[in-house]
């Protein structure tokens, strides 16, 4: 039986009190914080930092992104806003280590988390909205399988310029049907 929350390279965990550091190393980073998030950058307090990690909410999982060979936190995905009912969530990754950017590891952490999700919480929709300047992750979702199923026009100012917000969704039988489930 494939282990679901391991990948080649990383392997997806609980988050560790040690990952603070690093977490608000990433919060301060307004690059990755707009990578991330619609709202204006505001770093966030240790303790902030500490209840985020410790809570996902209801109907969420979230989880460190971990490199095998020295366990050392380099980011994190989750799921949330699940409606069991329908079989469907919210998917959402962010990198917050540079050094750990181009190298694959986002592919595998997304694979890892696509896995759980299809095969563990049986869910059958994933979603997710992207800003139309993170052309890195777009084509990260679209190697995975991801559709652009809509477009949010002009959904956000960064420096004086509009941006789209678009979304993709991700249907099981699709993932199933593309050779890139696990």
């Amino acid at each position: 039986m494939k282990r679901l929350l391991t990948g080649t390279r990383i392997y997806l965990s609980g988050f560790q009190e040690e990952d603070i550091t690093a977490i608000r190393v990433w919060n301060q980073n307004e690059e990755v914080q707009r990578l991330l998030d619609a709202l204006p950058h505001k770093p966030k307090s240790e303790e902030e930092i500490k209840k985020w990690m410790e809570n996902p909410g209801d109907n969420a999982f979230r989880f460190a992104i971990r490199l095998k060979d020295d366990g050392r936190i380099i980011g994190f995905v989750e799921l949330d806003g699940i409606l069991w009912t329908h079989r469907v969530g919210w998917i959402a990754i962010s990198i917050g280590d540079g050094e750990a950017w181009g190298k694959g590891y986002g592919r595998e952490a997304m694979e890892c988390l696509l896995a759980y999700a299809f095969h563990e919480l049986n869910l059958y929709r994933l979603q997710l909205t992207v800003f139309s300047y993170n052309e890195r992750a777009i084509r990260l979702y679209e190697s995975l399988g991801f559709m652009k199923e809509g477009n949010y026009r002009q959904f956000l100012q960064r420096d004086g310029t509009r941006y789209d917000m678009l979304l993709y969704g991700l249907l099981a039988d699709e993932w199933k049907c593309s050779g890139k489930e696990g």
